[in-house]
């Protein structure tokens, strides 16, 4: 992309604004006659409603309306995919409770300190159910269900039918059983809705969302209204992760309630309410085996995973299926076996986080791949690159059903060790033993690769002309902090030659975008980009054709100056038009020079959808296949052996997510997904006690931690692209999530693998890597490895492969 603005580091566009007046979230925004609502919550974890008690509440001062399930007789529906009828949701809790923190009644008030008061006036009667915050245990035989009618707290199942032994003819079988622990997403701005009602019937409803499209479509359903009756707009959005996919119960709730009053409702929850209410995410417990051979070759992968569905099964259920399909990795095994269940809790409900079932597959793998180098003696660079897929098999096709598209894992490998000194580091490292220093160092290795746009593969983009010779795009995904607005006006300025500074952006509005996916699955710049870029080259076409009438030339022989944003005809630069001139001759064009409309342009007439004026192009493009990113991670520590802490010294990433358009935005994803893929490793974990009680509801708790915990990371990348857009470009959003988390997890465990420590689950606390280092100490090093829990053995007795799971994991 020499001499192009493409692969340029620009500046976020977004960020003068957000730097100078602020950005404008959901609780910025106000109307006249806006009400607060309060949610009453349960403050038990599995309980029969028998009494609700309102009659206070409702004579507090300023309250307009106290209501219940019985009040509002909003169904059941589900957040964002639908597992079992008996899962779905009330919005407001109609005879039980299964969750701390769900809802059985909100109030409306005038201020927010009056419905903070009412709410607490509202009394509820609660018969007290047994409650289990345990997903093994809740699939022991004989544990309390949690709905009645069911017969266990499974919620789903997959299991592969008999086959190829994946560890037979190993020499070595490494075995672990993992926790890959229960996280909360914890964005900055707390998951928050307003609705406006509007003079004309409409309903506005502002919401923090990564998908307004999906949202709009969810509410208009659950509320049983025709879509044209709603407007949804995601305004700023304060980080989502994931965790802001969907349709939350009390977006529901707060439209309804907006409809009722006749009046503006707006809703935004306190941390502690929020770190209950909204997804938590991971939580698996993964009994994982790996078949090795003398060379250090693999057989296969054996895995019989333990998934928490939380007390509403929906999207959660279907990440680990997730992690099924990704257990593949960058290796080249000769058999798989992956069984899946996933258990009823009576905890916060499961959703998406950072990753979504690509992080926990990573860290399965990366963990029994150390595991085996100690095993076996070989160093654990030269372990993974005797096992990788190799570059001239792709396209690759796993054995989990999955196609990976372009790859060279050995390279982002061979450079990470590079960039990071790896040999040196090794031999400190021995010198450090030989002396029994008490801080010993680690280094973690961790190779990867991820799915991203994986059923979310279609994307709206259209760019318009503006009289003043700018452009303004369209487009359906929804950026929330990802750079969107710049990195799509970079391939617009690329292909017109319209400065940066002059593109506008337009997203997130229902009513000013026609449809879109939203933002998640790493989807937005292989699928949005590609059609903004796409709708750009037909406007640009559309230009030709215009200059050549303006010009009295031939089209074939209009040349567009990227670098003065003018045409002219070729040969003779000294006649130019620019995009202002095209911009004000178009209406006046005969027909054959304005051009055919695309398909998309069509039906936007036909069903009445906004279609941009003048000189313009809007169309949609689908992709069809996932793109595959990869990367490796190293990270270095050193842990001190007397007292368990941890010292984290580096972190070096090398991602390839394919063609980059702005490195300094590709870095920033990096910077902030090895941030939380290392948080989860040192720090993060969502605990219950055993009776259902939130032990980590407030950021005291809840140990998030902040860049002074992190040293300065260093990022690089290397470009591998995919040949399934034009961009070439691939997801960068959740890589180095998925890459840092087992790299410093392995680092942690390297420190000390002299010792005979074999393994320490996250989050890797000092006490936590103390009791594994006295433990070792003492001869009496904990093994990693225990049985799996007797369903899988049930399962494999009886049931076959589901491919209802499978696809459902696809489309996440």
């Amino acid at each position: 992309m020499a001499g192009s603005i493409l692969g340029n580091e620009v500046r976020r566009v977004e960020d003068p604004e957000l730097l100078t007046v602020g950005g404008r979230y959901v609780y910025d925004h106000h109307a006249g006659g806006m009400c607060h609502a309060v949610f009453v919550r349960s403050p038990i974890a599995h309980a029969v409603i028998e009494a609700i008690d309102t009659a206070e509440a409702a004579g507090a001062p300023g309250v307009a309306a106290v209501c219940t399930a019985a009040d509002l007789g909003l169904a059941p529906h589900p957040v964002y995919v639908k597992v079992a009828d008996e899962f779905a949701r009330s919005p407001l809790a109609v005879d039980r409770v299964r969750f701390v923190g769900e809802a059985v009644a909100v109030v409306v008030a005038e201020t927010l300190a009056q419905a903070v008061d009412a709410a607490e006036l509202v009394e509820v009667d609660y018969g007290r159910l047994p409650a289990i915050s345990d997903a093994e245990a809740a699939l022991v035989p004989g544990t309390p269900v949690v709905f009645d009618g069911r017969p266990d707290n499974v919620a789903t199942q997959i299991t592969d039918p008999p086959g190829h032994d994946p560890l037979e003819g190993a020499a070595h079988v490494v075995r672990g059983r993992y926790v890959n622990q229960k996280l909360a997403a914890a964005p900055l701005e707390p998951n928050s809705c307003a609705a406006i009602p509007g003079s004309d019937g409409r309903m506005t409803v502002y919401c923090a969302t990564q998908m307004p499209h999906l949202s709009h479509t969810l509410l208009a359903a659950a509320l049983g209204w025709e879509p044209q009756r709603l407007r949804f707009i995601a305004p700023h959005v304060g980080g989502g992760f994931g965790a802001k996919a969907g349709l939350h119960h009390e977006h529901t709730v707060v439209t309804a309630l907006a409809d009722r009053l006749g009046r503006p409702v707006t809703w935004t929850p306190g941390r502690s309410e929020d770190m209950v209410t909204l997804a938590h995410s991971r939580a698996q417990v993964q009994y994982a085996e790996l078949g090795v051979r003398d060379d250090g070759t693999f057989t296969g992968l054996r895995v019989r995973l333990v998934g928490d569905a939380g007390a509403y099964p929906d999207l959660g259920t279907m990440l680990p299926a997730g992690t099924r399909r990704m257990s593949h990795g960058t290796y080249a095994f000769g058999a798989i076996r992956f069984d899946v269940v996933t258990g009823v809790t009576n905890t916060t409900p499961m959703g998406a986080y950072r990753g979504a079932g690509r992080p926990e597959a990573a860290a399965l793998l990366e963990r029994l791949v150390d595991q085996a180098a100690i095993e076996t003696g070989i160093d654990p660079i030269e372990l993974r690159l005797r096992n990788f897929i190799r570059p001239d098999e792709f396209p690759f096709d796993t054995l989990t059903g999955l196609t990976y598209d372009s790859g060279d894992f050995a390279l982002s490998l061979r450079r990470a060790a590079d960039l990071a000194g790896y040999d040196d580091l090794r031999a400190s490292q021995q010198e450090r033993r030989a002396r029994g220093d008490v801080r010993q160092l680690g280094i973690g290795v961790a190779s990867f690769v991820e799915v991203t746009a994986s059923g979310l593969s279609a994307e709206f983009g259209a760019v318009r002309i503006e009289p003043d010779g700018g452009a303004t795009i369209r487009v359906g995904t929804s950026a929330h902090g990802q750079g969107h607005h710049t990195t799509f006006a970079q391939i617009v300025s690329a292909r017109t030659g319209i400065s940066v500074e002059r593109i506008g952006f337009i997203q997130s509005d229902t009513d000013l975008v026609p449809r879109g996916s939203g933002t998640g699955g790493s989807r937005s710049l292989q699928v949005g980009g590609t059609a903004v870029a796409n709708a750009t080259d037909l406007l640009v076409e559309r230009a030709q054709r215009l200059a050549a009438h303006l010009l009295e030339a031939n089209p074939d022989d209009i040349v567009l100056d990227v670098t003065a944003g003018t045409f002219s005809v070729a040969g003779v630069p000294a006649r130019t038009v620019d995009w202002a001139t095209l911009a004000a001759s178009i209406d006046s064009a005969p027909d054959d020079v304005r051009g055919e409309p695309t398909a998309a342009e069509i039906q936007a007439a036909e069903r009445g959808e906004p279609i941009d004026p003048g000189l313009a192009a809007q169309l949609d493009f689908d992709q069809v296949h996932a793109t595959f990113p990869f990367g490796a991670h190293i990270a270095v520590v050193e842990v001190d052996t007397e007292t368990g802490e941890v010292h984290y010294l580096r972190h070096i990433a090398v991602d390839d997510a394919g063609t980059v358009i702005n490195p300094l935005l590709f870095a920033g994803q990096q910077h902030g997904g090895i941030a939380q893929g290392a948080a989860q490793t040192l720090f993060e974990e969502v605990v219950y006690d055993a009776d259902g009680n939130p032990q980590t509801s407030t950021l005291m708790t809840y140990l998030f931690p902040s860049a002074a915990e992190f040293p300065s990371f260093e990022v690089h990348h290397t470009v591998t692209p995919t040949p399934l857009n034009p961009l070439g470009a691939k997801g960068i959003g959740e890589a180095s999530t998925i890459g840092s988390t087992p790299a410093l997890q392995n680092a942690v465990i390297d420190a000390v693998a002299h010792l005979g420590v074999r393994h320490i689950d996250m989050p890797m606390s000092p006490q936590r890597v103390w009791e594994a280092i006295a433990a070792a100490r003492a001869g009496n090093a904990a093994d990693p490895w225990r049985e799996p829990p007797e369903i899988f053995a049930a399962m494999a007795a009886g049931q076959e492969a589901d491919p209802e799971g499978l696809a459902a994991a696809d489309s996440i």
